[in-house]
């Protein structure tokens, strides 16, 4: 954890940084806004800012934006400065700690911050194998490229690598090459001197340097553009970079992860992507399956951020119920983790009894989240569940899973049992059918076997 201090804090700064060193944490201080962004410049990262709120924190926090530079800050100030406070927290600071610090209150932000960014939870077996080969490439310096749909946690696998890697005691950096235009993503990655456009009215340190010694992740590296492309093929080769407007290479000692949620062979032969940048990149593939492929994983995560998004709000911890743990089982999720952990957090924030329901876990339109099931589908599978669910409606006493479990079988009796031709019909994976089928059989449902019907199974 590198912790970037900025102000006096009221004449605390020194027991507030000793606590925080304490807690394993590296230090250091600035005294105003111009000194914290000169010192961002220049490579010296933070992870969190703890801001005094004599500092016009809307004013730091806008300058940093300005700067593409994202780093979540909290406020610090006099025990009765009650207007300070709600003004921190309005102009952006996620946190706000009164002083004199207590040491057990900046453990815990500081402890907050780092699970946030580091949390990895799984427990399906395709998960377990991909983290198990993660973890054998960690310590090596090889290059890795991390694939998968959009939402599946490729920056937290990423993350994960770096901590497993020997390079865990230096920095972690990350940058979003979609987020970033593409005239000034150049500068964000190489740095520039000052002078070097206008507008550059100081020296700036790019990602590389200032991942010196650690991990640099380059997040969605399908929209870089070609020509920049080719400097940072250069730059994984030669292991030098230039800074704009600069008379002389830079050294440079990182280890290069990507992410991508497109195919990179494919945007190969379309010409968007460099073949030999691919090669340098995809030393190890990681690909991360989709959620609706790893079904064990879906309440194991649920439970994780009902717990992490109860304690936020200072609310119980309620456990989901039966009913709402098969609806969460059913779902696609074309948004991946992202979406479950939405759909968590506004179910811990709506649900009022003692069980996170069905009603807690419903979409923001209004509709339940087994109308999820046929979200981006529309043959022949999306009408059967379509019809599956008006029938659910009209039928009292009956659950979604159990209608979903008829409309399955069924397929699978059509299908004389083939597994494979029942999920084409049904647009699920023959992996997700065979974990409902084992679901079904663990339940004592007759399941058909492969060329035969259930009143022939009998």
């Amino acid at each position: 954890m590198r912790l970037l201090i900025v102000g006096t804090l009221c004449g605390q700064l020194s027991t507030a940084t000793k606590m925080a060193m304490d807690k394993g944490a590296k230090v250091t201080q600035t005294d105003t806004i111009e000194s914290t962004l000169k010192t961002l410049r220049a490579g010296n990262g933070a992870d969190l800012l703890m801001v005094d709120v004599a500092i016009n924190i809307a004013d730091l926090i806008a300058r940093l934006e300005a700067e593409h530079i994202h780093i979540p800050i909290v406020a610090c100030g006099i025990e009765n400065d009650a207007r300070a406070a709600v003004q921190a927290i309005r102009s952006g600071a996620k946190e706000y700690i009164p002083l004199p610090p207590d040491a057990e209150l900046i453990a815990a932000v500081i402890q907050a911050v780092a699970e946030e960014s580091q949390a990895f939870i799984f427990k399906d077996d395709a998960m377990a194998a991909l983290v198990q080969l993660a973890n054998q490439i960690a310590p090596s310096d090889a290059s890795v490229l991390i694939t998968g749909e959009s939402g599946t946690g490729k920056e937290v696998l990423a993350k994960h690598l770096h901590r497993k890697s020997r390079r865990a005691d230096k920095p972690f950096i990350s940058i979003n090459c979609a987020a970033i235009p593409e005239n000034l993503l150049e500068s964000e990655l190489f740095g520039h001197e000052k002078g070097a456009f206008t507008g550059a009215i100081a020296r700036r340190i790019g990602k590389f340097e200032e991942a010196g010694g650690g991990t640099l992740l380059l997040d969605e590296i399908s929209e870089m553009d070609v020509g920049l492309q080719a400097k940072l093929l250069r730059a994984i080769q030669e292991r030098v970079i230039d800074r704009l407007g600069g008379r002389k290479p830079v050294a440079i000692d990182i280890r290069i992860i990507a992410t991508s949620n497109r195919d990179l062979s494919d945007q190969v032969r379309k010409g968007n992507f460099r073949e030999d940048l691919l090669y340098r990149l995809n030393v190890v593939n990681l690909k991360i399956p989709p959620l609706r492929d790893r079904p064990q994983d879906i309440e194991a995560l649920a439970i994780h951020f009902i717990k992490k998004y109860a304690e936020a709000n200072g609310l119980a911890i309620r456990p989901l119920s039966a009913d709402a743990r098969r609806q969460l089982s059913i779902g696609l999720w074309p948004g991946n983790v992202r979406e479950l952990e939405n759909t968590m957090h506004r179910a811990v924030l709506l649900t009022t009894g003692e069980e996170i329901g069905v009603e807690a876990i419903r979409s923001p339109d209004g509709s339940r989240l087994d109308e999820m099931i046929v979200t981006g589908n529309h043959g022949p599978a999306a009408q059967a569940a379509v019809a599956a669910e008006a029938i659910s409606r009209s039928l009292v006493g009956r659950t979604v899973a159990q209608v979903e479990q008829d409309l399955i079988l069924q397929t699978l009796d059509h299908c004389l049992g083939n597994r494979t031709h029942a999920a084409n019909i049904l647009g699920i994976s023959i992996r997700t059918l065979r974990n409902k089928l084992k679901l079904y059989g663990d339940e004592g449902v007759t399941v058909p076997n492969p060329g035969a019907q259930r009143s022939l199974a009998c």
